[in-house]
Formats: structure tokens, sequence, C-alpha cells
């Protein structure tokens, strides 16, 4: 109830009347509600009006949460029933204090509940019930949907009993798994990671903990926190619709999902890991109605995408792409063989695994359990009259030897490879037992590409930084001077973050005659590096800040994600 002298104040303020003032009380005490959003409902006073005033008489701050990034870390030290209980938004947590977005900041109850309830030194500050409202379903929107089906998990309705190996029946687990919330609760697992277009979905057991997780644009999200008794029964649905053995769980096994999403089609690629304490379970959500294939769309910069087009067309030789896992490499190369599929053209590709069907091209899944190898594969390929071969990955130097002779004897071969930049992969490829000459005369192009986060269109904004900081990017200092770059403030449309969807960012070293010498020459990668971005080598730095520069990333990604040169 609020409280009489802060009404009386409102009233002399004449932000509303008395008779206004009794019939909003009134209203309270028949059907409930909150006295600022309820003055608000019925327009007695402007939210900024009622804002304005109670910043000075509380002598707090106002803050709009919609201009707030906040951390996920943060939003975890205040449950989903607190924040519905008290209408409160944790905004940022420094050192014992936490700051709290009130409505009410009078509210003592909901102060003293939250101080101890996490521990910490509450610190309010005043919002708008409307931003508030606002940012509950930006941040607890899932949570809310996971609560319903959590809440009718009760004992009653499922009653898993962990066993031991010996003890585990089959049967029984596999009844136990059908009961319905269970089931409801995978398919809301599944469908809210494709809703939020998730790459990846992780479930983990932990002795005093078992969580789901979300990889959002390249960053681990943790979503809900279901029972520890759920444990085995969640794991062995996931395995059920992967068939996968449930009854295995001291070995690791792999499977794949095929869901439909309304209209789309959606596959997983599930794989399970014996843990400590329980199977870890991770599911790569291969989504093809977000896989794009178009090369002009994926960030090459125009020098680079047009030797990257050359190198594609040549008739023989090697095209790499590399960088870390999850950099994008599949993308880029499945792009490459969409642009060179042509009637005419024999495209035969070894992967492992395959992860999306490409109409019109051979594709292998490679199985090491029957010696269906990466060598194995490119020398059945050689039998099969190839014109571009596409292997998933050099990882030894059979494989390295046998794709670099097929790219010297007429074929195009595309690959990929794990070094942090284009000029370290020559260096690879000599470690791997490759002569230099076979380097030089085979490799015809190398891409090392990284994924940024790319800047809400919604939410972005221009974001004052300081030159110093710009240089230390690697600006020329009178680019850094009048240099404008942006961020992304948080919304509806990028869950909070700033960020939605993903770039790539680019270094395409063309081998030339300069460059041939010095691989014949045995030069290391620095060197390499100097003389390709002496004759006009983008490196991935300088490609970041030119994304930064057009206002696609931010300058926190760039150095996130790239080396300083």
């Amino acid at each position: 109830m609020i409280h009489q002298h802060l009404g009386q104040r409102l009233v002399e303020g004449q932000l509303i009347t008395e008779d206004q003032y009794q019939k909003v009380l009134d209203h309270i005490k028949r059907e409930g509600g909150r006295f600022f959003s309820t003055l608000v409902q019925f327009e007695y006073c402007s939210e900024s009006e009622l804002m304005h005033f109670l910043s000075q008489y509380y002598r707090l701050p106002m803050v709009d949460i919609r201009q707030l990034k906040i951390d996920p870390a943060v939003i975890k030290q205040i449950p989903m029933e607190v924040v519905q209980k008290y209408r409160v938004i944790p905004i940022k947590r420094v050192g014992n204090r936490l700051t709290v977005a009130m409505e009410d900041p009078s509210d003592v109850f909901a102060i003293d509940d939250i101080k101890f309830m996490t521990g910490y030194e509450i610190e309010p500050v005043l919002a708008s019930c409307t931003a508030i409202a606002e940012a509950m379903d930006i941040y607890y929107d899932s949570a809310n949907e996971f609560q319903d089906v959590l809440s009718g998990l009760d004992d009653e309705s499922l009653d898993v009993v962990e066993q031991s190996e010996e003890e585990f029946n089959a049967a029984d687990m596999t009844a136990a798994v059908e009961e319905a919330p269970v089931v409801k609760l995978v398919n809301l697992i599944l469908a809210e990671a494709i809703k939020k277009g998730a790459s990846d979905i992780h479930i983990e057991a932990y002795e005093k903990k078992f969580r789901v997780r979300y990889r959002i644009d390249g960053r681990l999200y943790e979503v809900m926190s279901p029972p520890m008794r759920l444990r085995a029964a969640l794991t062995s649905r996931v395995k059920i619709m992967s068939q996968l053995d449930i009854s295995e769980r001291r070995v690791p096994q792999d499977g794949r999902i095929k869901l439909k999403l309304k209209d789309r089609e959606v596959d997983l690629r599930v794989s399970t890991l014996p843990c400590l304490f329980g199977e870890k379970i991770v599911m790569r959500i291969l989504d093809k109605s977000n896989l794009t294939l178009d090369l002009a769309k994926l960030g090459f910069g125009e020098k680079a995408y047009k030797q990257f087009l050359d190198a594609i067309a040549s008739p023989w030789g090697m095209v790499l792409v590399t960088g870390p896992t999850g950099s994008g490499k599949t993308t880029t190369l499945y792009s490459a063989l969409h642009q060179v599929n042509k009637i005419e053209t024999n495209i035969m590709t070894a992967e492992d695994p395959v992860e999306y069907n490409l109409l019109g091209i051979n594709q292998v899944h490679v199985r090491e359990e029957v010696n269906l190898t990466f060598p194995a594969a490119l020398r059945s390929f050689l039998r099969q009259d190839p014109d571009i071969i596409m292997v998933g990955e050099i990882r030894d130097g059979e494989t390295a030897e046998i794709a670099v002779k097929a790219a010297l004897t007429g074929h195009l071969v595309l690959s990929t490879l794990h070094t942090n930049d284009a000029p370290s992969t020559i260096n690879r490829l000599l470690n791997m037992g490759i002569e230099p000459f076979l380097v030089a005369s085979s490799v015809v192009l190398i891409v090392a590409q990284r994924l940024a986060r790319r800047i809400c269109s919604e939410c972005k904004e221009p974001l004052e930084v300081e030159k110093s900081t710009l240089e230390n990017l690697g600006m020329p200092p009178q680019t850094a001077a009048k240099a404008k770059v942006f961020h992304g403030v948080g919304c509806p449309n990028c869950n909070g973050t700033g960020y939605r969807g993903r770039v790539a960012l680019y270094e395409v070293l063309h081998i030339d005659e300069a460059i041939r010498e010095l691989i014949f020459k045995q030069a290391n990668s620095d060197e390499i590096k100097k003389c390709a971005v002496a004759r006009g080598m983008e490196t991935l730095r300088m490609s970041g800040i030119r994304k930064c520069l057009e206002g696609i990333t931010s300058v926190e990604e760039v150095f996130n994600v790239t080396f300083a040169d």
C-alpha cells in the first residue's frame, strides 16, 4: 500500500487530484494492483511526470533499462518468481553491492527480501513500470515458459530414481521418459533454442546442479536449471529421439534428430559424453533456412572477394580455409561449392560429419570405425573422375600429401586447417612433412576467418570512444580522430544483448610469385605476413576495423576476436 504521506504529496504537487487519489486506492482495495502502475493505467498522470516526481521525492537516480545491456550473470542473481512478485530488475553488481531497478523504492520488504536471498547490499534505483515489464519480457521470457513446464513436474507426475550401471533397466527408463512433462520439457528446450537462433544446446550434469545452456552468436547463456532428479530421464529422452542406446552410458555416442518446426525442417547433430556426474549432451542445430550460401553476403572485402572467386574458378590447385572451431569455415566452403556447382562439374566431399545436404554434390560421411578415413576417401575420389574435391579437414600428413597430389594433377581441392592466421598455414603444411616446392606449387589461396557479433539493427546507436582506444585497436591516428563507431544498447529484438547475428572477418592470402618465393626459402609466417600486407592483404584485425567503421560490429568485438597486427 502506498504511503499516505507520498499520496498527499502527489496531490499537493498537483500531479493528481484528491478524487483521483481516492479512486486509485478504492480500485486497489477491490481488485489489487500497484499504486504507481494504476495511476499511469488510469491516465491520471504521465509516466515521465511520475518518474520525475518520485526521483525528487526519494532522492534516487532514474534509469532507463531499455538503454542498458545487462549481464546475464547479474540477471541470474534474482529468480524469476521474485522479479514477478516485487517488479524489480537487477541491473549491475559491483563487489558486494547489487543495483536493483524498482518501480516502488519505498518497498522495504522487497529490499530486505532480496538482500537476504542474495547476500548483497541492495542499492535501489528508480525505473518506470513499463520499462521493468519490457525488461522482464526480454530477460525472463523463456524462463516463464520453462517454469510453467517445470511446475508440472511434481513428485507424483514423475519420480526417476538414479540407478547404478548394474541396476539400469532400459524398459523402465523408456517408460519413464515418455511421461508427458519430460517430453514437453525437451520439446520446449529444442523449440526455444531454434526460436532464439542458438547454434548449440548444452545439457550438463554436475554434482549438485543440472543445467541447460544455449550458444547464441558464439556466447553461452544459461537458460534453465531443471531439478536434479530429472537428469537421467531428460538425458534418456534426448538419446531416444537421437536413436541412441539409452542403456549404454559408459562411452560417447553420436546421433541425429530431425525436427519439423512450422514450415521448416531442422537437423540436430547430437553428441553424448560420459562425465563424472552423468552424461553431457551437446546438440548442434543445423538449420538450413539460416545457411547463407551467397558468397557476396559473407563479408569479404572487394579485393579479397575477387581473389576468392578467381581461386575457386581455377581448374586445379588448393584453396584452404583456416580458423578455430566455430569460426564459420564450413559455411564458407559450402558457399564456395554452391558457387561452382554446375551440371558439368563432378564435386565430391569427405566430411566428418556431413552437416548439410547439398543437391548435386556427392557427400561422403567419414567413418573411422569402418576405416573410411579422410585418406581412404580421397584415394577413392581420385578413381571417381572428380573435378572438385572438398576435404572437411586436413588433420595429418597423409591427408595433406594426398590432397596436394590431387591439386597438382588437375583437381581443385578445398579444405580446412586449424591455424591462427593465413600465413601460419604455410608453416603448418611444412611441419606436416610436405616439401616446400609442393606447397608453393599447389596452394592457390588461403583464407583465415573469425566470426564477430553483428550489432543489432533495432537498437544501434553511436558510441563515444577515446581516440587512444581506437589507435590501440589499430586505426591510424587520422582515421581514429574522425571515426564514428556504434554499439547496441539492448532491446527485445536482440534479447537485450545489443547483438543479433554474426558477420565473418576475413584475411585472404593470395599466393603470388613473391609469396611463392618466400615459401621456397621456408620463410617464417611473420615474413610471409609482412610481405602479403605490403602487397595489399587485409589482415583479420584490418577486416574487423573496416566492419567497425561501417557500423556492422563493435570495437569490443574486434578486440575480442582478433589479435593485434
